[in-house]
């Protein structure tokens, strides 16, 4: 994959979100610097309200190997 303001190859990344109804496979990869960078995708639905705290996202690489799985609730911190 190529970064969309460079062409230095950014690592490819398939960011799949496990739910209690399945699992939502993401096909065409996704572009993201680092797995860390990776937290920064719950951020949308968590601002939006809804409650994904019993999803994850399986996190993979290019050849298919699961590089991380991070579950929603590990991302979400309690405002205090």
């Amino acid at each position: 994959m190529l970064s969309l303001n460079s062409k230095i190859p950014m690592p490819g990344f398939y960011v799949n979100v496990i739910a209690g109804d399945g699992i939502r496979e993401d096909l065409g990869g996704t572009e993201i610097p680092s797995l860390e960078d990776a937290r920064t995708l719950m951020s949308d639905a968590i601002l939006l309200g809804r409650d994904i705290s019993s999803r994850r996202l399986e996190i993979c690489n290019e050849a298919g190997d699961v590089l991380l799985t991070l579950p929603f609730k590990d991302a979400i911190k309690p405002i205090a």
